[in-house]
């Protein structure tokens, strides 16, 4: 490995740091990757430039669910094959058009790649927060559980995403990620979002379920993200490799994502708060 991932970007003298969003989950399974697609789509219809970092290292699907076929992807980024700039491909007319963005891709079946030591994990975020110096956003999509490279990504960024599914396992694996994100860093801003729900009452008693035991056991409620209706229409989608927007733009998981990206933009997903009992 060479030290190409120093060297990714110019750095604008008068340009902000984009914000930097992990989307995260406790287990596999639960839609993230498709939230983490959607949303970069959606976040760049109300005018963000984005870039979507597919960091799932060794097993990557967010190109498989777009069917593209990237020429470069991250591990000849961490081979020192190419910058992470080259990696980066555009995705629906890429990050200067509405309802485009970039995409840097992750790897597939490399298992040195997902077994990051220290210095390679720290090396890789600090080329993407060098990259944030041309975006107004980037989204991370989080390999799923609590692996060091996970962790570590996600207590660095600016705000982390957790999906998770009313399931025992998303549930009881979703509270152990917060766990140990806050661990690296007690200032962590974490906000939950209810995946494949029927209803709102569904959607609430994701969302509680974290609020109780993060209230009792780590004294902080995390965000209320929103939530994602179950509908058929995303599946088809991704069985047609295809943006849900362009494959159902009725579809009510869109309308759903949608709201979500304004709860983002206005940093509401993330609001933690001092749990009550804490407070008492």
């Amino acid at each position: 490995m060479n030290d190409k991932l120093g060297q990714v970007v110019k750095f604008p003298t008068k340009k902000p740091l984009g914000r930097i969003m992990a989307i995260a989950s406790g287990k596999g399974g639960v839609g993230k990757t498709f939230v983490a697609v959607t949303l970069a789509r959606a976040l760049s219809e109300l005018g963000e430039r984005v870039l979507l970092v597919d960091s799932d290292l060794g097993l990557a699907n967010v190109d498989i669910q777009l069917g593209i076929h990237p020429d470069l992807n991250l591990s000849h980024v961490m081979d020192g094959e190419a910058t992470l700039a080259e990696a980066v491909m555009r995705i629906a007319g890429g990050s200067t058009c509405l309802g485009g963005f970039d995409l840097l891709p992750g790897s597939h079946g490399v298992s040195s790649i997902a077994e990051l030591g220290e210095r390679e994990v720290q090396r890789m975020g600090a080329g993407i927060t060098a990259l944030s110096f041309s975006y107004d956003r980037i989204l991370v999509d989080l390999s799923a559980g609590i692996g060091k490279t996970v962790l570590k990504i996600a207590a660095d960024a600016d705000d982390v995403l957790l999906v998770a599914v009313d399931e025992p396992a998303s549930l009881t694996d979703g509270y152990a990620f917060v766990k140990l994100v806050r661990t690296r860093n007690p200032d962590a801003r974490i906000g939950i979002l209810a995946n494949r729900v029927k209803n709102k009452k569904e959607a609430d008693r994701i969302y509680q379920s974290f609020a109780r035991a993060c209230g009792t056991w780590l004294g902080f409620e995390p965000g209320k993200a929103g939530a994602i209706h179950e509908d058929g229409a995303v599946k088809a989608a991704i069985r047609a490799q295809m943006l849900l927007a362009r494959h159902a733009p009725q579809a009510v998981a869109l309308g759903d994502v949608e709201t979500i990206a304004h709860l983002v933009r206005a940093g509401s997903a993330f609001q933690t708060h001092v749990a009550t009992a804490v407070e008492a």
